[in-house]
């Protein structure tokens, strides 16, 4: 028990790659001007398409009319998303799998 070679911390058990319970401010940070971009990249496809002779793409227009732009949003839902088994049902955008590649912009009403 108290020997010399006793075990380190990670052998002790638990994940050896911890992710923080809260997101840090350079997280946050690009997570803001990851959504900036998006809306840009959204608003030059549609203004390039209506350039071209008012055509426009079924899939820009639905985003359009569903998704909030970065500045819209509140806070709580840049960084966190919903998550019925979660307490207080949201938990960390930064603890979903590939969350810097997939949009979660919309949470269910009343969260």
């Amino acid at each position: 028990m108290f020997s010399a070679l006793r075990p380190s911390q990670p052998l002790f058990g638990g994940l050896l790659w911890k992710i923080p319970w809260r997101m840090s401010a350079p997280q946050k940070y690009r997570q803001r001007k990851r959504l900036q971009r998006v809306d840009r990249l959204v608003e030059t496809l549609s203004n390039a398409l209506e350039k071209q002779g008012g055509s426009t793409i079924a899939a820009i227009e639905r985003w359009k009319a569903e998704m909030p732009t970065e500045a819209e949003m509140e806070a709580k839902d840049k960084y966190t998303l919903f998550d019925r088994k979660a307490r207080g049902y949201r938990k960390g955008v930064h603890k979903v799998p590939k969350w810097t590649r997939v949009s979660q912009r919309v949470n269910p009403p009343g969260y």
